[in-house]
């Protein structure tokens, strides 16, 4: 029998529900396989799992939300960074990434910063995709739902990425934090910080707006 340990990180108890149900109909239709499955509601949790697994017999699959709460110490703002730890401490395993985002900005740069084997958006869930999600992972094959394969067909011409720095400058000043005290925060000067949010502000064609602007964009979008 073929044991996979699986983490399902989502902070909805409905849709972990949904996955387990999804596990257990594909363990019922293969009988060599056999699921450990975990479950982690918000970043501090899952990231504990993640540390304890990396040190133990690791994980085979992780079911990851993108939006959730950052961790206590803001370190971890949402599932991305938590992707990042899972690559950093277990680069073998399959990441299916699961969210209700869905613009091609913001799949385009979690496909550059994860590279999962999955993506799937949630508008397009029922049942029978979570198990074909499943089959296909195991099998050692790639599934990405279709909102996502007509999202990539959309994506842009330009190579559009906000990074963890560029992230955690929009949540620190969202929060209220002053440019005077983000150097404290982030290892960068106050010039090159000024520089990141003007080409932030150019990505989203708001070079003539207020900051308020660019929070409510990125937040739309997902990146805060």
């Amino acid at each position: 029998m073929n044991t996979y340990r699986v983490l399902i990180i989502e902070d909805h108890p409905l849709i972990t529900e949904a996955y387990k149900k999804a596990f257990l109909k594909v363990d019922s239709k293969n009988p060599e396989l056999d699921f450990n499955i975990s479950t982690a509601n918000n970043c501090d949790s899952a990231y504990s799992i993640i540390k304890e697994a990396s040190k133990q017999q690791g994980l085979d699959i992780v079911f990851l939300d993108i939006k959730l709460p950052p961790s206590e110490n803001g370190i971890i703002l949402s599932g991305e960074d938590l992707g990042v730890k899972i690559l950093e401490l277990l680069p073998n395993t399959k990441i299916i990434v699961s969210t209700t985002f869905n613009d091609n900005y913001r799949i385009n740069s979690i496909f550059k910063s994860l590279n999962p084997e999955g993506f799937l958006i949630k508008n397009d869930l029922d049942p029978k995709e979570l198990v074909l999600a499943i089959e296909s992972i195991v099998d050692g094959k790639p599934y990405y739902s279709k909102s996502v394969i007509e999202l990539m067909r959309k994506q842009t011409a330009n190579d559009f990425l906000i990074d963890a720095i560029d992230r955690k400058l929009l949540y620190e000043l969202s929060r209220g934090t002053k440019m005077s005290q983000l150097p404290e925060i982030i290892p960068l000067s106050i010039s090159a910080l000024e520089k990141r949010k003007r080409v932030l502000k150019e990505m989203f064609n708001l070079a003539d707006k207020d900051d308020r602007d660019l929070f409510r964009i990125a937040e739309e979008k997902g990146f805060i």
